[in-house]
């Protein structure tokens, strides 16, 4: 009994505009980076190309989007491992080197011609609408628009790569935190380096717009994965009901006294299995009934769960 796996991040979009051609070099570039890391930039890419089509983006800044959030976390090859791959919290100091990615990736990709046109990823995709990010500090006007959209891919991966998510169940949560990071700040520092910000207090670090967006995205993906669990679940209750069957004519072939009727149930058995089922192994049915029931219900628990996430998914505001 296999058990069907769900794809956060669907290449079919990516597939859509015939990307390996366009990206086979930058894509070898991501091979020299960890396994982790690697993948997240392949996720943050997914989900930037899907982000684009939903807000009706061009397919040539569709594309060249697409390529900056697969280049975006390419400065963390100069990043030493030891800080890179830290499990536990960064100190200020560890972070402060981390942070060096994105003027680390912007370099690597000015100095490469077949680079050059998509260093915008690396550079502006940890800069805030308010101010507040990072490396130059600057503020929405002078935030390109695919640094915005890749801001998004990539804080949302990073969450939902941290709490390993196996479905959307619970979705609604992370959401919620990037509805957070649309909002002000509610009490702006006006001091220090943060007195030219005065203006830009009234936004958040991420565009509301772009996030309302995945938001769209993530619902049409609960909707494919119901579609997907569903399906599972109809062929479980399709299994359990021939189970149900098959113990009948069993109890029925052990009760009968004329070897007619048994050779009536037995025949009606035999149609009932399926090739890898066979007559000597039919004792197993009642744990395979059991064992059916059981993800049934599972899978039909979930089920319900990923409609109320997209009932609370609805109800944020951003």
């Amino acid at each position: 009994m296999k058990q069907p796996e769900f794809d956060f991040y669907d290449k079919t979009s990516l597939k859509s505009y015939n990307l390996d051609k366009t990206m086979r070099y930058q894509l070898n570039m991501l091979d020299t980076l960890d396994v982790f890391t690697r993948k997240h930039c392949e996720n943050v890419a997914a989900l930037t190309c899907r982000l684009c089509e939903y807000l009706r983006c061009n397919k040539g800044f569709t594309e060249y989007c697409t390529i900056c959030a697969y280049l975006h976390d390419i400065g963390k090859l100069f990043i030493p491992p030891a800080i890179l791959q830290k499990p536990s919290k960064l100190t200020n100091e560890e972070f402060e080197v981390m942070k060096t990615h994105t003027t680390l990736g912007y370099e690597m990709c000015m100095k490469d011609l077949k680079l050059r046109p998509y260093a915008a990823g690396p550079l502006y995709h940890h800069e805030a609408l308010n101010g507040t990010g990072y490396p130059q500090g600057l503020t929405k006007k002078d935030i390109p628009y695919e640094g915005q959209i890749i801001r998004v891919a990539d804080e949302y991966d990073a969450i939902v790569s941290k709490r390993q998510y196996k479905s959307h169940v619970g979705i609604s949560d992370t959401l919620k935190i990037l509805v957070e990071e649309t909002k002000p700040s509610v009490t702006p520092d006006y001091s220090g380096t943060l007195n030219h910000l005065a203006k830009e207090a009234k936004l958040g670090k991420s565009n509301p717009i772009i996030v309302r967006t995945l938001f769209k995205v993530v619902i049409d993906d609960i909707g494919y994965e119901i579609t997907c669990t569903q399906s599972y679940v109809d062929s479980l209750l399709e299994d359990i009901k021939r189970f149900k069957q098959i113990k009948k004519y069993k109890e029925k072939m052990e009760k009968a006294k004329k070897d007619k009727d048994k050779n009536y149930y037995l025949e009606g058995i035999k149609l009932l299995l399926k090739p890898e089922e066979t007559i000597e192994n039919i004792d197993q049915i009642d744990q395979l009934y059991q064992e059916y029931v059981e993800a049934y219900n599972t899978r039909k628990a979930i089920i319900d769960n990923l409609y109320k996430e997209i009932k609370n998914i609805k109800k944020l505001r951003v």
